[in-house]
Protein backbone atom coordinates (compact mmCIF):
# COMPACT_ATOMS: atom_id res chain seq x y z
CA UNK A 1 0.00 0.00 0.00
CA UNK A 2 1.29 3.48 -0.86
CA UNK A 3 0.29 7.11 -0.34
CA UNK A 4 -1.87 7.18 -3.50
CA UNK A 5 -4.64 5.11 -1.82
CA UNK A 6 -5.50 3.86 -5.32
CA UNK A 7 -7.19 0.69 -4.08
CA UNK A 8 -9.21 2.37 -1.31
CA UNK A 9 -12.92 3.15 -1.64
CA UNK A 10 -13.69 4.41 1.88
CA UNK A 11 -11.65 5.78 4.76
CA UNK A 12 -12.47 6.18 8.43
CA UNK A 13 -10.75 9.23 9.85
CA UNK A 14 -9.81 9.69 13.46
CA UNK A 15 -10.19 13.31 14.56
CA UNK A 16 -8.03 14.21 17.58
CA UNK A 17 -4.42 14.05 16.46
CA UNK A 18 -5.33 13.19 12.86
CA UNK A 19 -7.52 15.95 11.42
CA UNK A 20 -6.97 18.46 14.20
CA UNK A 21 -4.98 18.84 17.39
CA UNK A 22 -6.95 20.65 20.07
CA UNK A 23 -8.45 23.71 18.38
CA UNK A 24 -5.99 23.76 15.49
CA UNK A 25 -6.28 21.93 12.18
CA UNK A 26 -3.45 19.63 11.18
CA UNK A 27 -1.73 21.51 8.33
CA UNK A 28 -3.04 20.25 4.99
CA UNK A 29 -6.05 18.41 6.46
CA UNK A 30 -8.66 20.30 4.43
CA UNK A 31 -6.68 19.84 1.21
CA UNK A 32 -6.49 16.12 1.99
CA UNK A 33 -10.28 15.93 2.36
CA UNK A 34 -10.64 17.70 -0.98
CA UNK A 35 -8.35 15.14 -2.60
CA UNK A 36 -10.50 12.35 -1.18
CA UNK A 37 -13.55 13.92 -2.81
CA UNK A 38 -11.75 14.30 -6.13
CA UNK A 39 -10.90 10.59 -6.10
CA UNK A 40 -14.47 9.67 -5.05
CA UNK A 41 -13.21 8.07 -1.85
CA UNK A 42 -15.95 8.18 0.75
CA UNK A 43 -14.95 9.18 4.27
CA UNK A 44 -16.36 9.18 7.78
CA UNK A 45 -15.11 10.91 10.91
CA UNK A 46 -14.53 8.49 13.76
CA UNK A 47 -13.69 9.38 17.34
CA UNK A 48 -13.38 7.61 20.66
CA UNK A 49 -13.74 10.98 22.37
CA UNK A 50 -17.14 10.78 24.08
CA UNK A 51 -16.93 14.23 25.66
CA UNK A 52 -18.91 15.82 22.82
CA UNK A 53 -22.23 15.02 21.17
CA UNK A 54 -22.57 14.59 17.41
CA UNK A 55 -23.99 18.11 17.17
CA UNK A 56 -21.01 19.51 19.07
CA UNK A 57 -18.62 17.70 16.73
CA UNK A 58 -20.48 19.05 13.71
CA UNK A 59 -20.26 22.56 15.13
CA UNK A 60 -16.50 22.20 15.66
CA UNK A 61 -15.91 20.75 12.20
CA UNK A 62 -18.01 23.40 10.49
CA UNK A 63 -16.17 26.18 12.35
CA UNK A 64 -12.97 24.70 10.97
CA UNK A 65 -14.49 24.96 7.46
CA UNK A 66 -14.93 21.21 7.22
CA UNK A 67 -18.36 20.39 5.79
CA UNK A 68 -20.02 17.48 7.58
CA UNK A 69 -23.48 16.16 8.40
CA UNK A 70 -24.75 13.94 11.19
CA UNK A 71 -24.31 10.75 9.16
CA UNK A 72 -20.60 11.49 8.67
CA UNK A 73 -19.74 11.22 12.39
CA UNK A 74 -19.29 7.94 14.28
CA UNK A 75 -18.53 8.14 18.02
CA UNK A 76 -17.71 5.68 20.79
CA UNK A 77 -20.95 6.92 22.36
CA UNK A 78 -22.84 5.29 19.47
CA UNK A 79 -21.10 2.00 20.24
CA UNK A 80 -21.89 2.43 23.94
CA UNK A 81 -25.57 3.09 23.25
CA UNK A 82 -25.71 0.03 21.03
CA UNK A 83 -24.18 -2.10 23.80
CA UNK A 84 -26.57 -0.75 26.45
CA UNK A 85 -29.58 -1.35 24.21
CA UNK A 86 -28.39 -4.85 23.33
CA UNK A 87 -28.19 -5.64 27.04
CA UNK A 88 -31.53 -3.96 27.86
CA UNK A 89 -29.88 -1.40 30.15
CA UNK A 90 -31.89 1.78 30.69
CA UNK A 91 -30.93 2.82 34.25
CA UNK A 92 -27.42 4.25 34.61
CA UNK A 93 -25.31 6.66 36.57
CA UNK A 94 -23.22 8.61 34.09
CA UNK A 95 -19.79 10.06 34.66
CA UNK A 96 -19.76 12.11 31.47
CA UNK A 97 -20.37 15.49 29.91
CA UNK A 98 -23.69 17.18 29.21
CA UNK A 99 -23.21 16.39 25.54
CA UNK A 100 -22.88 12.68 26.26
CA UNK A 101 -25.82 12.87 28.65
CA UNK A 102 -27.99 14.36 25.90
CA UNK A 103 -27.15 11.52 23.50
CA UNK A 104 -28.02 8.82 26.05
CA UNK A 105 -31.20 10.45 27.27
CA UNK A 106 -32.34 11.04 23.67
CA UNK A 107 -32.68 7.25 23.37
CA UNK A 108 -34.38 6.85 26.77
CA UNK A 109 -31.35 5.81 28.81
CA UNK A 110 -31.53 7.48 32.22
CA UNK A 111 -28.20 8.91 33.35
CA UNK A 112 -28.88 9.89 36.99
CA UNK A 113 -30.73 6.82 38.23
CA UNK A 114 -30.81 6.29 41.99
CA UNK A 115 -30.76 2.54 41.35
CA UNK A 116 -28.48 2.17 38.32
CA UNK A 117 -27.76 -1.08 36.55
CA UNK A 118 -24.40 0.31 35.42
CA UNK A 119 -22.07 3.16 36.10
CA UNK A 120 -21.30 4.54 32.63
CA UNK A 121 -17.87 6.12 32.29
CA UNK A 122 -17.15 8.58 29.49
CA UNK A 123 -14.38 11.06 28.82
CA UNK A 124 -15.70 13.66 31.24
CA UNK A 125 -14.05 17.04 30.68
CA UNK A 126 -16.56 18.40 33.21
CA UNK A 127 -15.50 15.96 35.95
CA UNK A 128 -15.87 16.94 39.60
CA UNK A 129 -15.44 15.24 42.95
CA UNK A 130 -19.18 14.79 43.48
CA UNK A 131 -19.40 12.66 40.34
CA UNK A 132 -16.38 10.59 41.35
CA UNK A 133 -17.82 10.07 44.84
CA UNK A 134 -21.31 9.09 43.64
CA UNK A 135 -19.90 6.69 41.05
CA UNK A 136 -17.57 5.16 43.67
CA UNK A 137 -20.51 4.70 46.04
CA UNK A 138 -22.38 2.70 43.39
CA UNK A 139 -19.31 0.64 42.46
CA UNK A 140 -18.62 -0.21 46.10
CA UNK A 141 -22.22 -1.44 46.32
CA UNK A 142 -21.89 -3.91 43.47
CA UNK A 143 -23.00 -1.85 40.48
CA UNK A 144 -21.05 -2.82 37.36
CA UNK A 145 -18.99 -0.44 35.23
CA UNK A 146 -19.04 0.08 31.46
CA UNK A 147 -16.74 2.53 29.67
CA UNK A 148 -17.12 4.35 26.38
CA UNK A 149 -13.49 3.79 25.25
CA UNK A 150 -10.04 2.84 26.57
CA UNK A 151 -7.85 5.80 25.50
CA UNK A 152 -5.36 6.70 28.22
CA UNK A 153 -4.60 10.20 26.95
CA UNK A 154 -6.23 12.81 24.74
CA UNK A 155 -3.75 14.48 22.35
CA UNK A 156 -3.29 18.22 22.76
CA UNK A 157 -0.74 20.81 21.67
CA UNK A 158 0.59 20.68 25.25
CA UNK A 159 0.98 16.89 25.39
CA UNK A 160 -1.30 14.06 26.44
CA UNK A 161 -4.20 14.93 28.74
CA UNK A 162 -5.98 12.42 31.07
CA UNK A 163 -8.58 10.50 29.08
CA UNK A 164 -11.02 7.69 29.83
CA UNK A 165 -8.37 5.05 30.43
CA UNK A 166 -6.93 7.23 33.19
CA UNK A 167 -10.38 7.51 34.81
CA UNK A 168 -10.77 3.72 34.54
CA UNK A 169 -7.46 3.31 36.39
CA UNK A 170 -8.64 5.75 39.06
CA UNK A 171 -11.82 3.76 39.75
CA UNK A 172 -9.93 0.47 39.78
CA UNK A 173 -7.43 1.90 42.28
CA UNK A 174 -10.13 3.20 44.62
CA UNK A 175 -12.88 0.57 44.26
CA UNK A 176 -11.17 -2.47 42.72
CA UNK A 177 -13.74 -2.48 39.91
CA UNK A 178 -12.77 -3.00 36.28
CA UNK A 179 -15.21 -2.39 33.42
CA UNK A 180 -17.44 -5.27 32.41
CA UNK A 181 -17.08 -3.99 28.87
CA UNK A 182 -15.12 -1.24 27.12
CA UNK A 183 -16.76 0.21 24.01
CA UNK A 184 -15.30 2.21 21.13
CA UNK A 185 -12.07 1.57 19.28
CA UNK A 186 -10.46 -0.98 19.00
CA UNK A 187 -13.77 -2.87 18.79
CA UNK A 188 -14.19 -3.64 15.05
CA UNK A 189 -17.93 -3.07 15.29
CA UNK A 190 -17.21 0.67 15.36
CA UNK A 191 -16.68 0.55 11.60
CA UNK A 192 -17.90 -2.86 10.45
CA UNK A 193 -21.55 -1.86 10.81
CA UNK A 194 -20.96 0.97 8.32
CA UNK A 195 -18.88 -1.23 6.00
CA UNK A 196 -21.67 -3.80 5.95
CA UNK A 197 -24.35 -1.14 5.52
CA UNK A 198 -22.56 0.22 2.43
CA UNK A 199 -21.75 -3.29 1.15
CA UNK A 200 -18.03 -2.51 1.01
CA UNK A 201 -15.09 -4.88 0.90
CA UNK A 202 -13.12 -4.33 4.16
CA UNK A 203 -9.84 -4.78 2.28
CA UNK A 204 -10.74 -1.72 0.18
CA UNK A 205 -11.29 0.40 3.30
CA UNK A 206 -8.75 2.12 5.51
CA UNK A 207 -8.55 3.41 9.07
CA UNK A 208 -6.41 6.52 9.45
CA UNK A 209 -5.44 7.46 13.00
CA UNK A 210 -2.68 8.40 15.41
CA UNK A 211 -2.93 5.59 17.98
CA UNK A 212 -1.44 2.13 17.69
CA UNK A 213 -3.48 0.46 20.43
CA UNK A 214 -6.89 1.70 19.25
CA UNK A 215 -6.83 2.90 15.63
CA UNK A 216 -4.34 0.35 14.27
CA UNK A 217 -5.61 -2.45 16.50
CA UNK A 218 -9.16 -1.86 15.23
CA UNK A 219 -7.92 -1.83 11.62
CA UNK A 220 -6.37 -5.24 12.20
CA UNK A 221 -9.49 -6.67 13.85
CA UNK A 222 -11.78 -5.30 11.12
CA UNK A 223 -9.45 -6.49 8.34
CA UNK A 224 -9.11 -2.99 6.88
CA UNK A 225 -5.89 -1.18 5.96
CA UNK A 226 -4.24 0.67 8.85
CA UNK A 227 -2.61 4.04 8.16
CA UNK A 228 -0.77 5.56 11.12
CA UNK A 229 -0.16 9.31 11.23
CA UNK A 230 2.56 10.72 13.47
CA UNK A 231 0.74 14.02 14.03
CA UNK A 232 -0.85 12.97 17.33
CA UNK A 233 -0.03 10.43 20.05
CA UNK A 234 2.15 7.80 18.37
CA UNK A 235 5.80 8.47 17.63
CA UNK A 236 8.29 6.53 15.47
CA UNK A 237 9.88 4.89 18.48
CA UNK A 238 6.47 3.56 19.57
CA UNK A 239 6.18 1.56 16.34
CA UNK A 240 9.45 -0.23 17.03
CA UNK A 241 8.22 -1.66 20.33
CA UNK A 242 4.58 -2.25 19.31
CA UNK A 243 2.99 -5.51 18.21
CA UNK A 244 1.03 -3.46 15.67
CA UNK A 245 2.35 -3.19 12.12
CA UNK A 246 0.48 -0.47 10.19
CA UNK A 247 0.16 -0.90 6.45
CA UNK A 248 1.45 2.64 5.99
CA UNK A 249 3.06 5.26 8.22
CA UNK A 250 3.05 8.98 7.31
CA UNK A 251 3.83 12.15 9.19
CA UNK A 252 0.31 13.51 8.59
CA UNK A 253 -2.71 13.14 6.28
CA UNK A 254 -1.21 15.87 4.10
CA UNK A 255 1.20 13.27 2.68
CA UNK A 256 -1.63 11.09 1.37
CA UNK A 257 -3.05 11.01 -2.19
CA UNK A 258 -0.04 12.78 -3.64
Amino acid sequence: MDISLNEIECVFLDLDGTIYLGKELIPGAIDFLERLKMKNIRYFFLSNNSSKSVNQYLEKLNKMKIPAVKEDVILSTHDLISWLKKNNVSQTYLVGTKGMQEMLEAVNIKTKSEDPEYVVLGYDTEINYDKLSEASFHLHNGVKLVASHPDMVCPSPFGGLPDNGAFMALFEATTGVKPTHVCGKPNPGMILHKINELNLDPERCAMIGDRLYTDMEMAKRANVKGILVLSGEAKKQDIEISSQHPDLVVNSVDELIR
